[in-house]
Protein backbone atom coordinates (compact mmCIF):
# COMPACT_ATOMS: atom_id res chain seq x y z
CA UNK A 1 0.00 0.00 0.00
CA UNK A 2 1.19 3.56 -0.71
CA UNK A 3 2.05 5.87 2.15
CA UNK A 4 -1.39 6.38 3.78
CA UNK A 5 -0.48 9.89 4.98
CA UNK A 6 0.38 10.91 1.42
CA UNK A 7 -2.78 9.27 0.05
CA UNK A 8 -4.97 11.33 2.39
CA UNK A 9 -2.73 14.39 2.22
CA UNK A 10 -2.23 14.70 5.99
CA UNK A 11 0.89 15.05 8.11
CA UNK A 12 2.31 12.15 10.08
CA UNK A 13 0.81 12.13 13.56
CA UNK A 14 -2.39 13.80 12.34
CA UNK A 15 -5.34 13.64 14.72
CA UNK A 16 -8.40 11.49 14.13
CA UNK A 17 -10.40 14.61 13.26
CA UNK A 18 -7.84 15.75 10.67
CA UNK A 19 -7.82 12.30 9.09
CA UNK A 20 -11.62 12.21 8.96
CA UNK A 21 -11.86 15.67 7.41
CA UNK A 22 -9.30 14.79 4.74
CA UNK A 23 -11.08 11.51 4.08
CA UNK A 24 -14.47 13.18 3.63
CA UNK A 25 -13.08 15.73 1.18
CA UNK A 26 -11.38 13.04 -0.92
CA UNK A 27 -14.48 10.83 -0.98
CA UNK A 28 -16.48 13.78 -2.29
CA UNK A 29 -13.83 14.48 -4.94
CA UNK A 30 -13.57 10.89 -6.18
CA UNK A 31 -17.17 9.84 -5.61
CA UNK A 32 -18.56 7.71 -8.50
CA UNK A 33 -21.37 10.22 -9.08
CA UNK A 34 -18.71 12.74 -10.15
CA UNK A 35 -17.45 10.40 -12.88
CA UNK A 36 -20.60 9.04 -14.49
CA UNK A 37 -20.05 8.43 -18.23
CA UNK A 38 -16.48 9.61 -17.77
CA UNK A 39 -13.47 7.72 -19.18
CA UNK A 40 -11.70 8.35 -15.85
CA UNK A 41 -14.35 6.47 -13.83
CA UNK A 42 -12.16 3.37 -13.44
CA UNK A 43 -9.24 5.46 -12.18
CA UNK A 44 -11.53 7.29 -9.76
CA UNK A 45 -12.82 3.96 -8.43
CA UNK A 46 -9.27 2.70 -7.86
CA UNK A 47 -8.36 5.96 -6.14
CA UNK A 48 -11.40 5.65 -3.88
CA UNK A 49 -10.34 2.13 -2.87
CA UNK A 50 -6.86 3.44 -2.06
CA UNK A 51 -8.37 6.26 0.01
CA UNK A 52 -10.55 3.83 1.98
CA UNK A 53 -7.58 1.55 2.69
CA UNK A 54 -5.45 4.48 3.87
CA UNK A 55 -8.27 5.79 6.06
CA UNK A 56 -8.87 2.40 7.70
CA UNK A 57 -5.14 1.95 8.34
CA UNK A 58 -4.63 5.39 9.88
CA UNK A 59 -7.75 5.26 12.02
CA UNK A 60 -6.66 1.93 13.49
CA UNK A 61 -3.23 3.38 14.17
CA UNK A 62 -4.69 6.48 15.82
CA UNK A 63 -6.99 4.38 17.99
CA UNK A 64 -4.10 2.17 19.10
CA UNK A 65 -1.72 4.99 19.98
CA UNK A 66 -4.12 7.60 21.34
CA UNK A 67 -4.66 8.33 25.01
CA UNK A 68 -7.48 6.75 27.00
CA UNK A 69 -9.55 9.89 26.61
CA UNK A 70 -9.23 9.93 22.83
CA UNK A 71 -9.88 6.20 22.64
CA UNK A 72 -13.06 6.64 24.68
CA UNK A 73 -14.19 9.43 22.37
CA UNK A 74 -13.55 7.39 19.24
CA UNK A 75 -15.32 4.34 20.66
CA UNK A 76 -18.27 6.48 21.65
CA UNK A 77 -18.42 8.04 18.19
CA UNK A 78 -18.17 4.65 16.49
CA UNK A 79 -20.84 3.23 18.78
CA UNK A 80 -23.05 6.20 18.04
CA UNK A 81 -22.75 5.69 14.27
CA UNK A 82 -23.41 1.96 14.49
CA UNK A 83 -26.39 2.57 16.79
CA UNK A 84 -27.85 5.04 14.30
CA UNK A 85 -27.38 2.58 11.44
CA UNK A 86 -29.03 -0.13 13.53
CA UNK A 87 -31.95 2.15 14.29
CA UNK A 88 -32.34 2.99 10.59
CA UNK A 89 -32.39 -0.72 9.73
CA UNK A 90 -35.12 -1.30 12.34
CA UNK A 91 -37.23 1.51 10.92
CA UNK A 92 -36.83 0.14 7.39
CA UNK A 93 -37.82 -3.37 8.51
CA UNK A 94 -40.92 -1.95 10.23
CA UNK A 95 -41.83 0.08 7.13
CA UNK A 96 -41.28 3.47 8.76
CA UNK A 97 -39.33 4.90 5.84
CA UNK A 98 -39.86 8.53 6.83
CA UNK A 99 -38.18 8.05 10.20
CA UNK A 100 -35.36 6.03 8.65
CA UNK A 101 -34.73 8.71 6.04
CA UNK A 102 -34.80 11.52 8.61
CA UNK A 103 -32.01 9.90 10.65
CA UNK A 104 -30.02 9.05 7.54
CA UNK A 105 -30.16 12.57 6.12
CA UNK A 106 -29.09 13.99 9.48
CA UNK A 107 -25.80 12.09 9.50
CA UNK A 108 -22.62 13.95 8.57
CA UNK A 109 -20.51 10.99 7.45
CA UNK A 110 -21.62 9.21 4.31
CA UNK A 111 -19.91 5.85 4.35
CA UNK A 112 -20.70 2.72 2.34
CA UNK A 113 -23.33 1.72 4.94
CA UNK A 114 -25.02 5.09 4.51
CA UNK A 115 -25.43 4.57 0.76
CA UNK A 116 -26.55 0.97 1.27
CA UNK A 117 -29.33 2.01 3.65
CA UNK A 118 -30.33 4.85 1.33
CA UNK A 119 -30.60 2.26 -1.44
CA UNK A 120 -32.91 0.12 0.69
CA UNK A 121 -35.14 3.09 1.44
CA UNK A 122 -35.32 4.10 -2.23
CA UNK A 123 -36.12 0.51 -3.20
CA UNK A 124 -39.01 0.38 -0.73
CA UNK A 125 -40.27 3.70 -2.09
CA UNK A 126 -40.08 2.43 -5.67
CA UNK A 127 -37.38 4.92 -6.70
CA UNK A 128 -35.36 2.29 -8.56
CA UNK A 129 -32.90 4.58 -10.37
CA UNK A 130 -31.92 6.27 -7.10
CA UNK A 131 -31.79 2.89 -5.36
CA UNK A 132 -29.49 1.42 -8.00
CA UNK A 133 -27.19 4.45 -7.87
CA UNK A 134 -26.95 4.33 -4.05
CA UNK A 135 -26.36 0.58 -3.89
CA UNK A 136 -23.72 0.79 -6.61
CA UNK A 137 -21.97 3.57 -4.67
CA UNK A 138 -22.01 1.44 -1.51
CA UNK A 139 -20.51 -1.48 -3.43
CA UNK A 140 -17.87 0.75 -5.03
CA UNK A 141 -16.82 1.98 -1.59
CA UNK A 142 -16.81 -1.56 -0.12
CA UNK A 143 -16.34 -3.98 -3.03
CA UNK A 144 -16.00 -7.03 -0.79
CA UNK A 145 -19.31 -6.54 1.04
CA UNK A 146 -21.60 -9.41 0.07
CA UNK A 147 -24.72 -7.82 1.57
CA UNK A 148 -24.35 -4.77 -0.67
CA UNK A 149 -23.67 -6.93 -3.75
CA UNK A 150 -26.69 -9.17 -3.08
CA UNK A 151 -28.99 -6.17 -2.66
CA UNK A 152 -27.83 -4.68 -5.96
CA UNK A 153 -28.19 -8.04 -7.74
CA UNK A 154 -31.72 -8.49 -6.37
CA UNK A 155 -32.70 -5.03 -7.57
CA UNK A 156 -31.26 -5.63 -11.05
CA UNK A 157 -32.90 -9.06 -11.32
CA UNK A 158 -36.30 -7.80 -10.22
CA UNK A 159 -36.07 -4.97 -12.73
CA UNK A 160 -35.23 -7.40 -15.54
CA UNK A 161 -38.15 -9.65 -14.58
CA UNK A 162 -40.48 -6.66 -14.53
CA UNK A 163 -39.36 -5.52 -17.97
CA UNK A 164 -39.75 -9.05 -19.32
CA UNK A 165 -43.27 -9.33 -17.89
CA UNK A 166 -44.33 -5.99 -19.34
CA UNK A 167 -42.78 -6.92 -22.67
CA UNK A 168 -44.73 -10.19 -22.84
CA UNK A 169 -47.98 -8.65 -21.65
CA UNK A 170 -47.84 -6.18 -24.50
CA UNK A 171 -47.39 -9.07 -26.89
CA UNK A 172 -44.04 -7.88 -28.20
CA UNK A 173 -42.60 -11.37 -27.94
CA UNK A 174 -45.47 -12.94 -29.92
CA UNK A 175 -45.76 -10.61 -32.91
CA UNK A 176 -45.87 -12.53 -36.24
CA UNK A 177 -43.03 -11.85 -38.63
CA UNK A 178 -43.41 -10.62 -42.23
CA UNK A 179 -43.01 -14.11 -43.72
CA UNK A 180 -45.81 -15.43 -41.53
CA UNK A 181 -48.14 -12.65 -42.67
CA UNK A 182 -47.36 -13.34 -46.33
CA UNK A 183 -48.03 -17.05 -45.90
CA UNK A 184 -51.41 -16.31 -44.32
CA UNK A 185 -52.35 -13.99 -47.20
CA UNK A 186 -51.31 -16.50 -49.88
CA UNK A 187 -53.15 -19.31 -48.13
CA UNK A 188 -56.29 -17.16 -47.82
CA UNK A 189 -56.10 -16.27 -51.53
CA UNK A 190 -55.78 -19.94 -52.54
CA UNK A 191 -58.78 -20.90 -50.44
CA UNK A 192 -60.84 -18.08 -51.95
CA UNK A 193 -59.90 -19.11 -55.50
CA UNK A 194 -60.85 -22.72 -54.79
CA UNK A 195 -64.22 -21.46 -53.67
CA UNK A 196 -64.63 -19.34 -56.82
CA UNK A 197 -63.55 -16.04 -55.33
CA UNK A 198 -60.37 -14.00 -55.35
CA UNK A 199 -58.83 -12.52 -52.21
CA UNK A 200 -55.77 -10.99 -53.90
CA UNK A 201 -56.68 -9.76 -57.38
CA UNK A 202 -53.09 -9.44 -58.61
CA UNK A 203 -52.28 -13.13 -57.99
Amino acid sequence: MSNPYEVLGVREGASAEEIKNAYRELVKRYHPDQYMNNPLSDLAEEKLKEINEAYDFLMKKVNQSSSYRNESYNQKESYSDSSMYGQIRNYINRGNLAAAEDILQGMDTREAEWYYLAGLIYTRKGWYNEARSSLQTALNMAPGNREYRDALNRLNNSNRQYQSTVHNRRGYGNDPDLCGICQCLICTDCCCECAGGDFISCC
